[in-house]
């Protein structure tokens, strides 16, 4: 599995991840800060990369994009500590990788995640 980190999400979260094996970029790595939300998703999907990222409006292009399977972890967190994001982000993780394979946008809250599959509705 894939990551692309937006913005909002730390280097220090992303480097952990890394440690842990897994393929992580974030857009400030590549000096793409300012690309458009749109941007974003296209290069998620063309690197096929789930979206980790703190911005609602990622949720909606996702589940308006037919016929791409792009997946979305969509932090809802009052805890933004690092180390609460790492942890919420390995268990969201390892419980749900078949759904972030297939497509779906996963809402991590304090204690819990829902996940929508996508296309919506289906």
């Amino acid at each position: 599995m894939r990551f692309l980190a937006n913005m909002g999400l730390s280097l220090t979260v992303v480097d952990h991840l890394r440690s842990n094996g897994r393929d992580v970029i974030h857009l400030a790595e590549q000096q793409l800060q300012l690309l458009a939300d749109p941007e974003i998703f296209t290069k998620a999907n063309c690197g096929k990369r789930v979206i980790r990222a703190f911005d609602l409006d990622f949720a909606e292009i996702v589940a308006m994009a037919k016929g791409s399977v792009v997946s979305v972890i969509l932090f809802r967190l009052k805890n933004c500590r690092e180390d609460h994001v790492i942890s919420r982000l390995e268990f969201v993780i390892e419980r749900s990788a078949a759904e972030l394979d297939q497509g779906c946008i996963i809402a991590v809250e304090e204690t819990r995640h829902r996940i929508r599959k996508l296309p919506i509705g289906s």
